[in-house]
């Protein structure tokens, strides 16, 4: 893949750095234009679950979410400066009139139920409520914003748009498509607010059953079937849609307007914290090929005018959030087909992470991070400082955090500073601590048939450095299941990776720790997460995850406690012994030159025959494999697992070996084996301990292997209390 000038290059400090880095996202679409403009069709020719005309129509709509800002403001001076004059928007006028037109042979259709056309309606009514007088006026004066309406073009647009309202929409954030259709046709076109009110109020009444707490919303209701609280509830869907409700219908809903911009204010208070002081976000749920879509939240919530407690209430911390994001997205070079075009996938083309409803051109939903070229240049964001992250202790622009700080040097008297951040909404726990950026996930879920749903929704943790990793095939290799547990019951035939957890909780505990030998025991108070799985009805794994100790950097860890029937038998379940697979984070097999990791023991230091050479062995990357344990350590830093149940005083009858899965990427993982378990017993417990650090860290490979070796020593038996 090809880097792409403009975008790849650009070091996205300036307003003219975003406004050049949005153009370069636009200039490959033209060639793939239709004449008109209506249809945008890119030569990827991958198929979808809905139509072609509407995979089209998406290439048309979907960059609107920047067009259409660029368009309000094309009469600034950095406008011109920037590659703006480059580009034939009127294109996306003359376009919506095609495609709203029957008599057109570039027309879109009208709506059907559960239709594709309805998500497209929603970028089009943005750019109506954005710029009406460029979208309605006659052609002739659409250059100079002439404000004479075209009254045919209007009637047009309004009959396509209308032909939502009689449809079926699903009950989920489709539902801010239809809100906004109608919106904008009040506030543009001049329907009557008394005509579309009524279903703007039963749209309403749905979506406010979304709400959970502190600003997050689900995408649909929170139930069994689905539970599922991701970048859908900010800035791919419901707080972006929320956002731009607030900046157009103040004066039709003021009280609704002043609930979401106190919402906004609430669900930026934990939202922060998915973004690594690098920039990178942690990615998790579906449609991860919207990519740098993730940052839509922070432009839309600046455009607004949100105002942010600390550690948000300066806005030069949002400007860094925001552009911070988009820099490490351009240092993703794989992101770009050879014309310069968005492929699917995420840092690298991947149909396997994509979704049944990612045409080629879908991608482009990732324009709505552009929005903040709404605000002029000389609008305080652009002017202000650009400052670190909240966990950042440089007060430097351009330092990076100084990893090897102890974390405990970040304001304790400042609980929104606290590296451990609970998001009781989306029942997760981030953790932002210098060695590692990840969060842990304990109750999200879905019974949708979303491509790689497990994947996506139930692993244990998900983190900004290590990417999880998808399912492409049955098979446990295949699978690769990182970050999550995985059983068996027909001797490896068939996997089963957790999902649908139940009962999940987050519970803030005091757990007594061993101290250094130069101390005593430690008392920490720590939020932990519980849940429960049933992989077959017999059986059930509780599990607690405990986050990252300030006596243990760059560990967490899993407690499970399998319990079955007294007259289940587990070890003559289908006549296979039960195996499951605890695995920790996905880690990139390459090393620092490029070639392949080798496969190392734990007795390689032993063998040294000095300290210099030991450390030289110590500091060696590679996959190295014990007794209950395995680390990797390669270019992207190290990632392992240790069976911690010994130390903990409760020794499990199974059997555990490591494993190491996936091509380009290792997995380190324990595999136990149940098959020495009576049909008297009817409990186990195990206890593992995950372990990652991150390059970007700054730790060398002999500091990190002397944090794998410090390994968390923690009393089982306190466990029974929490549960």
């Amino acid at each position: 893949m090809s880097p792409l000038l403009g975008f790849s290059d650009n070091p996205f400090k300036s307003r003219d750095d975003v406004l050049r880095g949005a153009t370069s996202l636009l200039k490959p679409l033209t060639p793939y234009k239709s004449s008109c403009g209506a249809r945008i069709k890119l030569s990827t020719a991958t198929g979808t679950g809905f139509d072609e005309v509407s995979a089209q129509l998406e290439g048309f709509a979907r960059p609107l979410w920047v067009v259409a800002d660029l368009l309000a403001a094309q009469s600034t001076s950095s406008a011109t400066a920037s590659g703006v004059s480059d580009l034939d928007l009127n294109s996306w006028i003359r376009g919506l009139d095609a495609g709203v037109n029957p008599h057109s042979d570039t027309f879109w259709g009208y709506s059907g139920d559960h239709d594709q056309r309805m998500v497209e309606m929603e970028p089009i009514a943005y750019a109506l409520l954005c710029a009406p007088s460029v979208f309605l006026s006659a052609p002739s004066s659409a250059s100079d914003l002439d404000p004479h309406v075209d009254l045919q073009k209007r009637d047009r647009i309004v009959t396509w748009l209308r032909s939502i309202n009689d449809k079926t929409v699903p009950p989920s954030n489709w539902r801010w498509f239809r809100v906004l259709v109608n919106l904008a046709l009040v506030k543009s076109c001049g329907v009557p607010y008394d005509e579309v009110k009524p279903l703007m109020d039963a749209d309403f009444k749905v979506l406010d059953s979304f709400y959970i707490s502190n600003g997050w919303s689900s995408d649909g209701l929170w139930s069994a079937d689905k539970s599922q609280a991701d970048y859908y509830s900010g800035s791919f869907a419901i707080q972006y849609s929320q956002l731009a409700y607030v900046r157009f219908a103040q004066d039709l809903d003021p009280e609704r307007v002043k609930r979401y911009r106190s919402e906004a204010g609430e669900f930026a208070a934990t939202f922060w914290r998915y973004f690594d002081i690098n920039g990178a976000a942690i990615p998790f749920g579906r449609s991860l090929t919207y990519r740098f879509a993730f940052a839509a939240f922070w432009s839309a919530a600046v455009v607004a005018e949100i105002p942010f407690s600390a550690p948000l209430n300066d806005l030069g911390v949002i400007k860094g959030l925001l552009l911070r994001h988009l820099r490490w997205w351009a240092k993703q070079r794989d992101i770009f087909n050879t014309d310069g075009t968005l492929n699917i996938g995420y840092t690298y083309p991947n149909m396997f992470i994509s979704e049944d409803y990612n045409s080629p051109q879908s991608v482009y939903w990732c324009l709505k991070t552009f929005s903040v070229l709404r605000l002029s240049a000389d609008h305080h964001f652009w002017r202000c400082e650009e400052l670190p992250h909240p966990l950042s202790t440089n007060n430097t622009l351009g330092h990076e955090f100084n990893y090897q700080d102890d974390v405990k040097t970040i304001n304790r008297n400042d609980k929104s500073l606290d590296p451990l951040g609970v998001v009781s909404a989306a029942v997760q726990v981030t953790c932002s601590f210098p060695e590692h950026h990840f969060l842990l996930s304990a109750g999200q879920s879905t019974r949708k048939p979303h491509r790689g749903r497990e994947a996506k929704y139930s692993k244990l943790a998900y983190s900004s450095t290590f990417a999880f990793s998808v399912p492409v095939g049955p098979l446990l290799s295949q699978m690769a299941p990182d970050s999550t547990l995985s059983v068996s019951n027909d001797s490896g035939d068939t996997w089963k990776a957790r999902w649908v957890p139940e009962t999940p909780r987050i519970k803030s505990v005091q757990l007594t720790l061993e101290g250094q030998k130069e101390s005593g025991p430690i008392i920490a108070t720590v939020p932990v997460l519980i849940s429960a799985w049933r992989p077959w009805i017999p059986l059930k794994i509780e599990t607690i995850l405990v986050p990252p100790l300030a006596r243990w950097p760059g560990w967490h860890v899993r407690v499970h406690i399998l319990t079955w029937k007294d007259h289940y038998s587990i070890s003559s379940l289908q006549g296979s012994p039960l195996q499951l697979v605890d695995a920790g984070f996905a880690i990139s097999s390459k090393g620092a030159k490029g070639g392949v990791l080798p496969a190392l023991t734990e007795d390689l230091r032993e063998l040294s025959s000095s300290e210099g050479e030991k450390a030289n062995d110590v500091a060696q990357e590679g996959i190295w494999e014990g007794n209950s344990s395995c680390l990797v350590l390669s270019d992207a830093g190290a990632s392992g697992v240790a069976d911690l149940s010994a130390a903990a005083r409760r020794q499990p009858p199974i059997d555990p070996i490591h494993i190491g899965l996936a091509q380009r990427t290792r997995i380190p993982a324990l595999h136990h084996h149940f098959h020495s378990i009576q049909s008297r017993d009817s409990e186990a417990w195990l206890i593992t301990g995950i372990f990652a650090v991150a390059s970007s860290s700054g730790l060398d490979n002999a500091s990190i292997r002397e944090l794998w070796q410090d390994k968390p020593c923690l009393d089982v038996e306190e466990y029974t209390n929490i549960l």
